[in-house]
């Protein structure tokens, strides 16, 4: 099960587990997003993104950046609730919130090994993936798991 951290816990945990073993540190996953409403497209995916490393780091985006990007009625649930959920997953190690627009800053700080988002991200366009590949790590598209997503689970909701 994993922890909700705040950003210099994070960084804390990080650099103690890579520095454990120095010839052989963990390998780092990082993805994000706002994980609304929890289904199991976010869950095989983030299984899948676990599957690349050691440590799984989930970006999620605050309350105030959801309704930023997805308009003034989401989230549906809050970002204490989301975060729960997604620390309960046995694939996920931490949870660190974050309020901008994109995880730049927070992937930056982060150095992930890999960069993942799912598949209907091209590689080139998800972001952070300039930093990652400079530093010599990996960025994936994960195959997305089709008819699964929290914008037509609401959509379903809306039409009962």
């Amino acid at each position: 099960m994993g922890q909700v951290v705040e950003l210099p816990r994070l960084l804390q945990e990080l650099t103690s587990r890579r520095n454990m073993s120095p010839r052989k540190p963990p390998r780092v996953v990082f993805t994000n997003g706002c994980f609304d409403i929890l289904h199991v497209g976010h869950v095989r995916y983030l299984k899948d993104a676990r599957g690349l490393g050691d440590i799984l780091v989930v970006g999620m985006n605050s309350d105030a950046s959801v309704r930023g990007l997805k308009g003034p009625e989401r989230p549906v649930n809050n970002e204490a609730d989301r975060a729960d959920l997604l620390s309960s997953l046995a694939c996920v190690d931490y949870v660190v919130l974050f309020a901008d627009a994109t995880p730049l800053a927070l992937i930056e700080k982060i150095a992930p090994d890999v960069l993942v988002k799912g598949g209907d991200w091209p590689v080139d366009k998800i972001v952070g993936s300039k930093f990652v590949l400079a530093r010599g790590g990996e960025v994936q598209s994960l195959p997305f798991h089709n008819g699964h997503s929290t914008s037509s689970l609401i959509g379903k909701i809306q039409k009962l």
